[in-house]
């Protein structure tokens, strides 16, 4: 789906569920300042953890890669890779607001992908949705439309920039 298809679909859902407050649903939060030390993103859930010595801290829905089932095998898949990673550095100017780059592909990945013959891809993040779409909000995730990245609000990426700190885990589940 283009862009602009995606916008006008996300516009035209935006005016028939202006009645409901998605953004209150978006999250669930039992602290707002404690650093997490674990990310956890549950690809079927749609949801992304951050945790704090094992113990939910902070829960955000979210949009993946345009093509959700299964891992990330190679470049231009739209898919969301699964496995372990960390946040090995960020982006406070993205063209997503904010973004926080996930260390795909590990080895394991780069090695599944050599025997497929296959460039594996890279530049997978946690981000916003930018200002072009900022006032979409919540209503984002009505459609998994990344390349394979995790998206959630621009208010979200904000908080998490703050709790998740470089060289946090992150652990990616089918």
């Amino acid at each position: 789906m283009k862009k602009s298809q995606f916008l006008i679909l996300l516009t035209l859902t935006l005016l028939f569920c202006s009645g409901s407050d998605l953004a209150a649903q978006s999250r669930q939060s039992q602290t707002t300042d404690v650093q997490c030390d674990k990310v956890i993103i549950l690809k079927g859930e749609r949801t992304l953890q951050l945790l704090k010595e094992g113990k939910v801290i902070h829960t955000y829905k979210i949009a993946l890669g345009g093509s959700p089932t299964g891992g990330k095998t190679r470049r231009g898949d739209e898919k969301t890779p699964e496995g372990n990673y960390t946040i090995d550095s960020r982006n406070p100017n993205s063209q997503f607001h904010k973004s926080l780059h996930v260390s795909y592909p590990n080895a394991e990945d780069r090695a599944k992908s050599k025997k497929q013959g296959v460039d594996p891809g890279g530049e997978i993040y946690i981000h916003g949705i930018g200002k072009q779409f900022g006032f979409l909000g919540a209503a984002h995730r009505l459609h998994d439309w990344t390349l394979g990245c995790i998206a959630v609000t621009n208010e979200e990426i904000d908080e998490i920039w703050k709790l998740v700190p470089n060289g946090t885990p992150v652990e990616i589940k089918p």
